[in-house]
């Protein structure tokens, strides 16, 4: 049996094998096909409900078997998984381009008597006929063809990406000496030397791996190391790496990407593909993002500016750093952070263990959202993998609400950074009449635990790990029973990171991290003392992270509306650079290379989506604040009424819409200024 033709439970992560792909997605392409055929038949009738048991009962089984191929592809990576994946990539693009621009299944769902549609209903019919027009329907003859070539051409240029992305990061090592680590954490340069040894060589393995990436750059003494480990992280996939990893080289791909979009857009009667991108976004025009962009830009840059100033000072006055370099930034930074605040995090890290903070974070989902979250078994990829359920006591006992995969630790064959991702929906099934339960992947790259002691967490891998758990109880604590519009579907894509910023404003709270932290060898809570400190410095660099951020969003903007795609990209990037930053990169850097959010990561003319959600998520906190009682215990009365108001609407209505059901007004770009310790009088 073709472990992914189990499409009734959860994947068969352990059974699934690159020779079951191309196989399996003939045949669920073929059923798909077949209730294609059937439901856009001239006598098939143009309701919801039987449209939806034939066709997306077809497609869900497909999507969530290409969906664990999907994940496969991303966090256990194999040359051989590689190719069955690219074999099959563009039959099951092909279909879904088709599906999308099919004109027949289009006058199917306009004829739709939407008098007959709940409330939930209307907004995924509202949302399907928009994505009609988006994926081509209304296209004809050659358009029609050259649309659907450009989308295949998409998909196998952002997986190439990707691949290049990986394999430009995971082949890069180099092998330090003691000498040269010195200042580095002992647990990093433990884990160095376990790796090199692995390998039966001397020395210390260092990888562009962010878990030994960041703390070398953050505290090795050595300049001249830092300097190596800069230039091969930030020249990755480009022509500027060291001749043997310039094969990864991403620079034709970019331009490719960026071509096939502008004509995509034009294909589709949008000037460029910004403002293609925007057309199912909160945001109405990329005017108004640019706009939004520049004027938070303005608003940081005072503070932005003096944080740079205060960098300068005391790299020259306390480390005799008169002309830093780029590789010399992380290190000051934290240093100056130790002699302003007195800590550092390296100590603060001890007390953060991965499972004492898992627990904490239960602990906070459970009182304000009224769940309980316990560990279960399931199939998975790797050994470190957890899998847990979500329940909620009712009067007949609990009920299963939601469950999740956690896969937590770095390692070769996946690929950096965090996400969440579906794994199914809830819905309530057309076929059965049996309630579908969510199930997600929570996906980070955090370091393992060394000598036989559990994995310490930097507070930014606490924090990143509260981003993606909001995002998990966005899709797993939804109401909805319309699966379009359930739990993160049909959510505007700069609304979507509302509840994962949200969930990071907690780990700045004393009534919070007092019940997640345990020093690694003493088992002592973090003192007061400490967390106060913490607390200081938490707005530390908030003026030049915020630029760093702007930059980034108003590069993305910028590429995909006034840049001439078959141009360099660069020259743009130094643009913006000129008119955000406030610390610009050497001539060589290629940050953009590697820049997977927007062209192998669904962000393309969307990375401003995280500065604007966060005005959501900043003003949203700011309720439980407001209600929080004397011990700045949050209220559960409050959290109740996010979960109803944010969480559990889904994409059944429009962000806006949710959020003024839980604030009774609009946002406000107030709270977003004062947690970041930029607020002006």
């Amino acid at each position: 049996m073709n472990p992914l033709l189990n499409t009734t439970g959860l994947p068969l992560f352990d059974q699934i094998r690159p020779e079951h792909v191309e196989q399996a997605m003939h045949e669920l392409l073929a059923q798909a096909e077949q209730a294609l055929e059937k439901v856009t038949a001239a006598g098939f009738p143009a309701e919801w409900h039987a449209i939806a048991r034939e066709l997306d009962v077809a497609t869900e089984c497909l999507g969530m078997a290409w969906g664990a191929v999907n994940h496969l592809n991303s966090v256990a990576d194999t040359p051989e998984l590689r190719a069955a994946y690219n074999a099959t990539l563009p039959m099951v693009t092909e279909f879904w381009t088709r599906l999308g621009a099919d004109e027949r299944l289009y006058a199917k769902y306009k004829a739709i008597d939407t008098t007959t549609l709940n409330a939930e209903q209307l907004q995924a019919h509202k949302n399907a006929v928009r994505n009609f027009v988006l994926g081509g329907a209304e296209l004809a003859g050659a358009e029609r063809e050259r649309f659907a070539i450009i989308q295949e051409q998409l998909a196998e240029l952002g997986q190439k990406f990707s691949e290049n992305t990986l394999d430009a990061t995971d082949t890069f090592s180099y092998y330090a000496t003691e000498a040269e680590l010195e200042g580095t954490p002992p647990d990093v340069v433990q884990a160095a030397r376990t790796a090199a040894q692995a390998e039966g060589k001397d020395g210390y393995k260092l990888t562009l791996k962010m878990p030994c990436y960041l703390p070398v750059m953050q505290f090795a003494k050595s300049s001249s190391l830092r300097a190596v480990l800069y230039r091969a992280y930030v020249t990755r996939a480009s022509t500027e790496a060291a001749a043997e990893f310039q094969k990864f080289d991403n620079t034709a791909i970019v331009q490719q990407i960026l071509s096939l979009r502008q004509e995509e857009a034009r294909l589709l009667g949008y000037a460029n593909f910004g403002a293609l991108s925007v057309v199912p976004k909160m945001a109405d025009s990329p005017t108004t993002v640019i706009g939004f962009l520049r004027d938070l830009a303005r608003k940081a840059r005072p503070f932005a500016e003096k944080d740079i100033a205060d960098l300068r000072a005391f790299a020259s006055d306390t480390l005799g750093l008169g002309d830093p370099q780029a590789w010399d930034w992380p290190y000051i930074s934290e240093k100056l952070k130790e002699a302003r605040y007195a800590f550092s995090e390296q100590e603060v890290k001890q007390y953060f263990t991965a499972p004492k903070v898992l627990a904490g974070l239960f602990k906070i989902v459970e009182t304000l959202f009224d769940v309980e979250i316990r560990e279960d078994t399931a199939p998975v990829w790797n050994a470190g993998v957890k899998f847990y359920r979500i329940e909620r006591r009712s009067p007949h006992g609990l009920q299963l609400v939601g469950q999740f995969y956690l896969d937590p630790t770095a390692r070769n064959g996946k690929r950096g950074g965090a996400w969440m991702d579906d794994v199914r929906t809830r819905w309530l099934r057309p076929d059965n009449g049996q309630l579908q339960t969510p199930v997600a992947h929570l996906v980070c790259n955090f370091a393992e635990g060394v000598d036989g002691k559990p994995a310490l967490l930097t507070h930014d891998d606490v924090t990143t790990l509260f981003h993606e758990f909001g995002h998990g109880l966005h899709h797993m604590l939804t109401q909805v029973n319309e699966r379009d519009v359930s739990g993160i579907s049909g959510v505007e894509w700069d609304a979507v990171e509302l509840p994962s910023q949200f969930m990071e404003n907690f780990c700045w709270e004393w009534s919070v991290l007092q019940h997640m932290t345990a020093h690694v060898d003493t088992g002592i809570a973090l003192p007061r003392s400490l967390f106060d400190k913490m607390l200081a410095a938490k707005n530390f660099q908030s003026g030049m992270q915020t630029l760093r951020q702007i930059e980034f969003s108003l590069f993305d903007m910028l590429l995909h509306t006034d840049h001439d795609p078959s141009a360099d990209f660069m020259p743009l990037l130094q643009t913006v650079r000129s008119e955000v930053a406030v610390l610009t990169p050497p001539s060589w850097s290629r940050t953009a290379h590697t820049f997977s959010h927007i062209f192998a990561g669904g962000y393309a003319a969307g990375y401003y989506s995280y500065k604007w959600a966060e005005v959501l998520s900043a003003d949203a906190y700011a309720a439980f604040e407001e209600s929080a009682d004397a011990n700045g215990l949050p209220n559960p009365e409050t959290g109740r009424q996010y979960r109803m108001a944010i969480l559990e609407a889904g994409g059944s209505r429009p962000a806006m819409e949710s959020f003024k059901a839980f604030r009774g007004r609009e946002p406000s770009l107030v709270a977003l200024l004062r947690h970041q310790g930029m607020a002006t009088t």
